[in-house]
């Protein structure tokens, strides 16, 4: 006779069965649905490497890349030191390579000592906001060989008395002019040579904050306070002669400054002149000498002989 499971048995049985075929099919939610189209980040990506695994374990190439590095941060600092941080303190600083690459500096004029020149204390990286560490020094002791003498390039103004040469007419006129629109202020300057005088040849600009720099040299020729520089030696700038000739022509056009004076003389005409009368003031004393010279041997020629 075969027994028959009991209620309760067949129950359990249907509770441990594995599910049918036929229960209807679930649907995963729709963030499930995006999310499974992205791969596991703890299964796929890689774990990040430590900072020392980078660095070569052999001690022998990890000493030499050190080396290297420290020698490549060494010279980096001390061209940036030089370029940017190092103050020139006077012309004789000012070196050919600068010429050469007509280097740009900037400072601050001390002094106005004629209608064309002037002195410029180099204000590198330290002296200047946000970094100023470092303050302009104002006595003429303390700016006793620390300033560079700039010689503006491209223009010529009247010459001061000096030398116990006359001043030119309007060179007072000129100098204030100059003095009261650069002193005290911070100037750019494109480094071009030396003169004779040991003076830097540059282009200055005035410095503005909030504007384009200001061009001197054009300035200057627009207010007829110089004449454009034509003899040898000349430097133009990027503008070039024929633009500041063409400047310097309005602004004759219109009886500016110099050009108010009926009969002005062109500096480099004025210094022709003073240098041939001081060449023929040389020249009459080298004969006076000689003639006395001559007198004098004549004289002892006979009182010798008479012995």
């Amino acid at each position: 006779m075969v027994e028959r499971p009991s209620g309760g048995a067949r129950s359990r049985d249907r509770a441990s069965a594995p599910p049918s075929e036929d229960l209807p099919f679930v649907l995963p939610s729709p963030l499930e649905s995006i999310t499974s189209w992205f791969p596991s980040s703890s299964s796929s990506s890689p774990s990040p490497k430590s900072p020392s695994s980078y660095l070569p374990q052999d001690p022998v190439v990890a000493a030499a890349v050190s080396g290297f590095a420290a020698a490549g941060i060494t010279l980096l600092s001390v061209c940036a030191y030089r370029r940017y941080a190092k103050r020139i303190r006077n012309s004789d600083y000012v070196t050919s390579g600068m010429l050469d690459r007509k280097r740009w500096i900037r400072g601050v004029v001390t002094s106005v000592g004629d209608g064309d020149n002037f002195r410029l204390f180099h204000t590198p990286l330290f002296y200047r906001f946000p970094l100023k560490l470092r303050s302009i020094p104002s006595t003429p002791k303390e700016l006793k060989d620390e300033t560079i003498h700039i010689r503006i390039a491209g223009v010529d103004a009247p010459e001061a008395a000096h030398f116990g040469n006359p001043a030119q007419p309007h060179s007072q006129e000129s100098l204030a002019w100059l003095r009261g629109t650069i002193m005290g202020k911070s100037m750019s300057c494109q480094l071009l040579r030396k003169d004779q005088y040991n003076r830097i040849v540059a282009v200055p600009y005035i410095k503005r904050w909030w504007w384009t720099d200001r061009p001197l040299p054009l300035m200057m020729l627009k207010d007829g306070m110089a004449v454009v520089y034509t003899s040898g030696g000349g430097e133009y700038g990027p503008w070039g002669l024929t633009k500041m000739q063409a400047i310097e022509a309005d602004a004759k056009r219109q009886n500016k400054g110099l050009w108010a004076i009926k009969k002005f003389e062109h500096p480099a005409d004025y210094k022709k002149r003073v240098k041939a009368a001081e060449e023929g003031m040389v020249g009459a004393g080298d004969t006076a000498k000689r003639q006395s010279r001559g007198w004098w041997a004549s004289l002892k020629s006979i009182f010798g002989a008479r012995r």
